[in-house]
């Protein structure tokens, strides 16, 4: 078949069996169904696991394949909840330490950060996000109240993780050391790694990109005390956001509850190496083994 032209759902099936998955006659119509739901193009990336030093694939059914992938998205609507929590006590805490020590409108001022800031770059990152969300009704009250500027505990609000990671990265080592200890028991370089990290799986899971079997480009630091090595699969990423997360009690029951039953029900398709997870997985994950 021509590459270049776009295949019609019964050529796209052939392609698939002719890379060695088992797709049976009576189930075409059924595999139809989900090819007209899923992109083929997002579809074949579930393929990859199986892929032989060849480059042929092992014979695997179609079934097998989409099971996979329902895991993937279930278990990726499972993260971004969880990341929400992160995400917002992050914000309410450097917005909080920040104001307080800094004034409201301390994150425009060159006194809170360290030599690298880059005051014209950060100004200019306030700015576009401030243009962005110019209809917003506390946006527009606060510029009128304070002759355009906008207080840190509004404006933080509609920052990007990765500009509350950058946000972070650049302030004074002092504030930064206060910060990781006095709100996560943890070092500077540490919670700097943990932030690009939870930029990076909140980027992933939001976009409805591939959590199984995907490689992270950032490897998080572990805690000093910690003989625990990570890889740059999905588990590591997931003991960031214990690290990261406010309430220990609320991710025993938010996150593992539904985890676990989660990987119970799909635990004949997938394989726990393809997603990083040890065999006491569990355990490191409600802290019941030392890391």
């Amino acid at each position: 078949m021509d590459a270049r032209r776009p295949k019609t759902y019964e050529e796209q099936i052939e392609l698939i069996r002719e890379k060695g998955f088992i797709i049976y006659d009576d189930e075409v119509s059924d595999c139809i169904s989900f090819l007209k739901k899923v992109n083929y193009y997002r579809f074949s990336a579930y393929f990859l696991p199986f892929m032989k030093e060849d480059r042929s694939f092992e014979r695997v059914s179609f079934f097998r394949l989409q099971r996979i992938y329902e895991f993937d998205s279930r278990l990726r609507s499972l993260i971004f909840e969880v990341i929400e929590d992160v995400e917002v006590y992050l914000r309410t805490q450097l917005a909080y330490y920040v104001s307080q020590k800094y004034g409201a409108f301390g994150h425009l001022s060159d006194a809170m950060y360290s030599r690298k800031h880059d005051e014209h770059n950060f100004l200019g990152r306030v700015k576009s996000c401030v243009e962005k969300n110019k209809n917003s009704p506390i946006i527009q009250q606060s510029q009128m109240k304070n002759d355009g500027k906008v207080p840190l505990w509004i404006i933080i609000e509609f920052f990007s993780m990765g500009m509350l990671s950058y946000f972070f990265s650049d302030m004074k080592a002092q504030d930064q050391k206060k910060i990781a200890r006095s709100v996560y028991e943890t070092g500077v370089k540490q919670l700097e790694s943990w932030l690009h990290c939870l930029t990076d799986l909140r980027n992933r899971c939001a976009h409805y990109l591939r959590l199984y079997y995907w490689s992270f480009s950032s490897l998080p630091k572990m805690p000093r005390d910690s003989d625990f090595l990570p890889d740059r699969r999905l588990f590591p990423q997931l003991l960031v956001l214990k690290f990261l997360y406010p309430d220990e009690r609320e991710w025993s029951f938010k996150l593992m509850a539904v985890l676990k039953p989660l990987i119970e029900e799909y635990a004949g398709d997938i394989e726990l190496e393809h997603i990083g997870f040890p065999q006491d997985w569990e355990s490191i994950l409600t802290g019941r083994t030392a890391l």
